[in-house]
């Protein structure tokens, strides 16, 4: 039966009800930079906000886990790993410090990209669902407080680094108290759920089509050159998506496009409010003395890579700005943009689990930052 004009209106009402409430994050990145294009209208500069290298490595890296994934080697790598464990107590803690201490050197978002599946992918084959909230919350925490020791663990660092002049050795020993006392809450965090034994009985579980695990340590290969600053990330990406093309569009199709749209939604809302006049005034009036406080203040609204950009343009207190920002990315969903990586992937598997996820990582952030921040007074 043909649909009236009400009709229609009433189906697309459905979809779009539909779409909001699975693209939650998407919709709310995409209200912030309508309402901000209000203050400052499309222009020219536009263009500029966008980090088009960051959304093709992102680009990149998702078609190799996604493809990894699709072969077994995820599952394969999981199996391997229960065999070894005696319990869910061992397995969290394995899986949350993979991310904290590779992301001291292939950077937060990288580290949630790559470990994130990995262990929705163990704790479904270990029976162990109940554990993705904490589990993947903590992995997140754990990938933007281990990036804070070294410049190359996240984007923030690696500018700030630059702009200061510091040497590696008194950056790192800046971060590292920080570093330490993240560890250990981060540990003591991981044994509080209850433990229990693990099913090792396990099959061997076969891989894929070797030409295409061949084809995706190629990809991984070459997203390493780009995090090395070797390669160019948008040729990659390019290269990435003529393979796929050729040769496994439906692997193309499962992209997370969603995702590359939330980062391109909140780079237009982060570069609308660095140009808006009276919100630069405010932060140079209150940021001498305070910087710390403001980084990790102005994190929570524009995320901390843009946080860095934008306060080192009124203050030179390295050592400040750089502790803020890294703190700053602790609080909200968006505080880090890293962060937006793992509640995608859950909320993608598990929609179900999104309200309870955002709680509980809004929880454990405020904790951290609230326990950092007291550390800030004394060291």
């Amino acid at each position: 039966m043909e649909l009236t004009g009400w009709g229609r209106v009433l189906l697309w009402l459905q979809r779009a009800k539909a779409f909001i409430k699975s693209e939650v994050v998407l919709t709310v990145a995409v209200v912030l930079a309508i309402l901000s294009s209000i203050a400052v209208p499309p222009d020219a500069a536009w263009a500029g906000y966008i980090d088009w290298d960051t959304l093709a490595l992102l680009f990149s890296l998702m078609a190799v886990t996604k493809g990894l994934q699709g072969l077994g080697l995820f599952d394969a790598l999981g199996a391997a790993l229960l065999r070894r464990m005696a319990a869910t107590r061992q397995m969290v803690l394995v899986l949350v410090f993979l991310p904290f201490v590779f992301s001291m050197l292939i950077t937060n978002d990288v580290s949630l990209i790559t470990f994130v599946p990995f262990a929705l992918t163990v704790l479904h084959m270990a029976g162990q669902d109940r554990l993705v909230i904490p589990t993947v919350v903590l992995q997140t925490a754990a990938a933007n407080l281990g990036s804070m020791l070294t410049p190359m663990g996240n984007p923030q660092n690696l500018y700030l680094y630059n702009r200061s002049g510091m040497s590696f050795g008194a950056f790192c020993a800046l971060m590292l108290p920080y570093v330490v006392l993240s560890g250990v809450c981060i540990a003591v965090l991981c044994v509080l759920p209850r433990s229990v034994p693990v099913h090792t009985d396990l099959p061997a579980t076969p891989l894929g089509d070797k030409r295409k695990m061949a084809l995706c340590g190629v990809g991984a290969l070459l997203c390493l050159g780009c995090i090395a600053k070797v390669l160019p990330p948008l040729g990659v990406a390019a290269v990435t998506a003529v393979v796929l093309i050729i040769g496994d569009r439906p692997l193309l199709a499962r992209i997370d496009y969603s995702l590359l749209g939330t980062f391109i939604a909140f780079f237009v809302f982060i570069g609308n409010m660095g140009r808006i006049e009276s919100f630069q005034n405010f932060l140079s009036g209150i940021l001498a003395g305070h910087e710390v406080a403001v980084a990790v203040l102005a994190s929570q609204v524009i995320s901390n890579v843009p946080a860095a950009l934008l306060l080192s343009g009124y203050s030179s207190a390295w050592p400040q700005l750089i502790v803020g920002c890294n703190l700053g990315g602790l609080g909200t969903l968006i505080a880090s943009m890293a962060s937006l990586i793992s509640y995608k992937l859950v909320a993608k598997q598990h929609p179900e689990m999104r309200p309870r996820y955002f709680a509980w990582f809004t929880l454990c952030n405020v904790g951290l930052l609230a326990l950092l921040l007291v550390e800030s007074l004394f060291v």
